[in-house]
């Protein structure tokens, strides 16, 4: 008997939304090419992560309250984004603590949530893509994916299956950028210095291309990159796996 395709549902995430859509649709193209039923909730919303590191959490709970009901009726939730996914997995559930019924369902949607490449890989055991990219790249890990999330070692897995494409590791890829939310905004003199001890090291491994999976830190280190005169083209790694690259420019090219 055929089994059925998982459904899955698709958070876009503010900032692929109003900034990079081509994420997006590079996601939907993975996950149906892995086999899934992909759906884009129209209800969605923002997940709250803004409100909740401001210490509005009032306001992050209204969000996680309509997030749940959006959202409940999948098999999983796919976000392209570590710090999204993050906060969804090991934050959300908390807020909940004084209402059984809707932490009970907060839990149940945090154990169904997945960051993109991490869903691929350790859900679906996908290990390759058909994708061609000649470049010769490194790769950022973001905060919470790798630290909340445990994403690491599956972006570079697909990776390394990318035609043409050799990854050039930096000497701390998984120091902070410096973006961290409202972080840049709180502390600008810390997180400038922070993104250019981060550029220095992406300079330092030779790569013409930068890769990651959260566009808070690809938007903070393309910013960071152009003034500096830098001819580094950044892009978010689900691009690149859909072979998307020749659809869209680099973030920061004429976006």
């Amino acid at each position: 008997m055929t089994q059925p395709k998982p459904r899955v549902a698709l958070f876009v995430t503010c900032l692929v939304d109003l900034y990079r859509p081509t994420v997006g649709f590079a996601a939907i193209k993975l996950l149906e090419a892995a086999g899934c039923d992909v759906e884009v909730p129209r209800a969605q919303t923002c997940c709250g992560q803004p409100a909740y590191n401001a210490g509005d959490r009032a306001t992050t709970r209204d969000l996680a309250v309509g997030f749940i009901e959006a959202f409940s009726a999948y098999d999983y939730i796919v976000v392209p984004s570590g710090s999204c996914g993050g906060m969804l997995r090991t934050h959300m559930p908390a807020l909940f603590d004084d209402d059984p019924n809707l932490r009970a369902r907060a839990d149940a949607l945090a154990a169904r949530t997945y960051e993109l490449t991490s869903f691929l890989v350790d859900i679906m055991k996908q290990t390759s893509v058909s994708a061609t990219l000649s470049a010769r790249a490194t790769y950022h890990d973001s905060c919470a994916g790798l630290r909340e999330l445990g994403v690491k070692t599956q972006p570079r897995t697909l990776l390394a299956s990318v035609a043409g494409l050799k990854l050039t590791e930096m000497a701390e890829p998984e120091i902070c950028c410096g973006f961290g939310g409202t972080f840049c905004v709180k502390y600008p003199d810390i997180s400038i210095r922070m993104a250019e001890d981060k550029t220095a090291d992406i300079d330092a491994t030779g790569a013409d291309t930068l890769l990651a999976g959260d566009m808070g830190c690809l938007l903070n280190m393309a910013g960071k990159l152009s003034r500096q005169g830098s001819n580094v083209k950044v892009r978010h790694v689900a691009e690149v796996l859909a072979d998307m690259t020749n659809e869209v420019p680099a973030i920061g090219v004429g976006s």
